[in-house]
């Protein structure tokens, strides 16, 4: 009688093991995206950093870097164009009209 009224040790525990396993992929998944998160942010910042600083950079070929950028960054981080036209877009128009002095 006392066998009924128990839960059964391996249904628990196979529902315990596939709730672990769902947590280690969302750890895994969250991991992967900061990781390139920081890659995207490294590359970036390395773009803005060419386009401020090589004084032999031209306003096309610093514009191409741009472009490039971008296709990279959506190509990381498909569907959010708009994410990087608040975020990137705005830095690296200003680092466009400090560097060339455009209007």
């Amino acid at each position: 009688m006392a066998d009924q009224n128990m839960p059964d040790l391996q249904e628990s525990t196979g529902t315990t093991s596939m709730a672990a396993a769902a947590d280690s992929q969302e750890t895994a998944r969250i991991a992967e995206e900061r990781k390139q998160l920081r890659r995207l942010q490294i590359m970036m910042n390395m773009t803005l950093q060419v386009i401020a600083q090589d004084g032999s950079l031209s306003v096309d070929e610093a514009s191409h870097m741009i472009a490039d950028s971008r296709a990279a960054a959506l190509h990381m981080f498909p569907g959010k164009e708009l994410a990087y036209d608040l975020i990137w877009k705005p830095r690296f128009q200003r680092a466009m009209l400090e560097r060339f002095r455009l209007q």
